[in-house]
């Protein structure tokens, strides 16, 4: 069908005002919503590791969020990298599984933009065996199993100096020792670094293995279980983290709200004695 050349123009007019109209209206849906959604977000997917920390988040912290109206799924990892790739490309709102010297270096290496929310309990790290009864009974040369990631690895050898075996060179930076900053090695103990979720199974082969307590208790260890237990030092208590733009929202608060409740405090001094816990929750 033809047009007369002003029709045409006329149209083209029409249409351009629409477009227009349009992309107010998408703007105005996308400036008003951003108070509205985060308000009105009821559904949240949080993740946690295996064991203790996945443990804490269904029995204390979904029943809270639960009673404020949150649909809440809980997303299972077996490592330490995945959940804050996961939490990075939105496929989480939040996560609880990692400390923060840990949390600080990774998010750094990688680039993300992450918050940690709030602090929250932790099974503490702790040396476990099948071959020896206790840290006595260690011999010259036995091989200690430890994570390899380089915040629990230096938290590892923190954990051997805290017990006698090994010492570290003057002025080393604590949150960040190796096998190459030990200054005495008595013992002559074999540092072996595994991957975190492995050390349980590590059990088999050396004599010894440092295991962060929650994969110790996904593996059927108790924390009784240990011949050593950390004295934990508040870096190295869990967080949550989310992304930072969401730091403020109110399903964020609510969160945070959650960890500091009576109520969870109840669930963590009942379900999980012995770990160690923030201020606000002793």
């Amino acid at each position: 069908m033809n047009f007369p050349f002003s029709a045409v123009r006329a149209r083209r007019g029409f249409l351009a005002v629409a477009a227009l109209a349009v992309a107010g209206s998408a703007a105005l849906v996308t400036a008003l919503p951003a108070a509205a959604q985060d308000a009105s977000k009821k559904q949240l997917v949080i993740g946690g590791t295996a064991g203790s920390n996945i443990d804490q988040l269904q029995a204390g912290i979904v029943p809270i969020l639960q009673k404020k109206g949150y649909k809440v799924k809980l997303v299972e990892f077996n490592d330490y990298v995945q959940p804050n790739l996961a939490l990075a490309d939105g496929s989480l709102d939040a996560n609880f599984f990692q400390h923060e010297v840990y949390f600080n270096q990774f998010k750094g290496d990688r680039k993300l933009d992450l918050t940690a929310l709030v602090q929250g309990p932790i099974a503490p790290m702790g040396v476990y065996s099948k071959q020896r009864k206790s840290l006595v009974d260690l011999r010259e040369g036995d091989r200690v199993a430890l994570p390899n990631d380089a915040s629990n690895l230096a938290r590892g050898i923190l954990l051997l100096q805290q017990a006698g075996l090994v010492k570290l060179k003057e002025g080393v930076n604590p949150l960040r020792v190796s096998e190459l900053d030990l200054a005495a090695n008595p013992k002559k103990i074999k540092l072996v670094p595994l991957d975190a979720a492995h050390l349980p199974r590590a059990l088999d082969d050396a004599q010894y293995a440092i295991i962060n307590g929650n994969f110790a208790i996904s593996s059927g260890l108790k924390l009784s279980d240990s011949v050593l237990l950390e004295k934990t030092p508040e870096q190295y208590l869990n967080i949550v983290a989310v992304k930072t733009k969401d730091k403020n929202a109110t399903w964020a608060k609510d969160l945070a709200e959650a960890y500091k409740s009576a109520e969870f405090k109840a669930v963590v001094d009942s379900k999980f004695a012995g770990y160690a816990k923030p201020g606000f929750l002793q």
